[in-house]
């Protein structure tokens, strides 16, 4: 009997893990579980970039949109009253023109009061209107949105382009 109790417990001492092997378990759950909450956090960050660089985009967009509905009739004959900018054209906009940059905050979902000052989301667009051919007439309607994305502090530009011609 004395003999059976001698392997039961040395067979107990055998099967349990050492103090190294947890170690080195604990090493590898926790190296896989901050890989994984590393790729969660970037995949946040950069949803959020794509969420702010769209909602610029479409800022921009509606600069250039803006500037494009303006009325510009080069070969109508010039109105007796109301705006005219050129010899013998019913033109709403000078052939090159900068218009005022607007400064307003982006309409994307966060949480905060965009009114606010410390509100870290603001856009600014700048459009210009330059003339690129006089026959046939053809405009140029450059939209430029500049931003900054809070988690890093770098500046971004989202660009919108619009070609032009009259009645369009």
């Amino acid at each position: 009997m004395v003999l059976y109790f001698r392997q039961s417990a040395l067979a107990k001492s055998e099967s349990a893990f050492t103090l190294m092997e947890l170690m080195v378990v604990f090493l590898l759950l926790s190296m896989v579980m901050s890989g994984l909450i590393y790729g969660y956090v970037q995949a946040n960050r950069v949803a959020q970039w794509s969420a702010m660089s769209l909602a610029v985009q479409s800022f921009a967009s509606q600069g250039a949109e803006q500037a494009r509905a303006a009325d510009w009739r080069p070969r109508d004959p010039a109105p007796t009253s109301g705006a005219t900018n050129g010899p013998g054209t019913r033109d709403e906009l000078p052939p090159t023109i900068v218009i005022t940059p607007e400064v307003n905050f982006m309409d994307i979902p966060a949480q905060g009061n965009p009114n606010n000052a410390d509100f870290s989301f603001w856009v600014t667009n700048k459009v210009t209107v330059t003339d690129v051919s006089i026959n046939p007439p053809l405009r140029q309607i450059y939209s430029v949105c500049t931003w900054t994305f809070p988690l890093t502090g770098l500046p971004f530009t989202n660009t919108v382009v619009l070609l032009r011609a009259p009645d369009q």
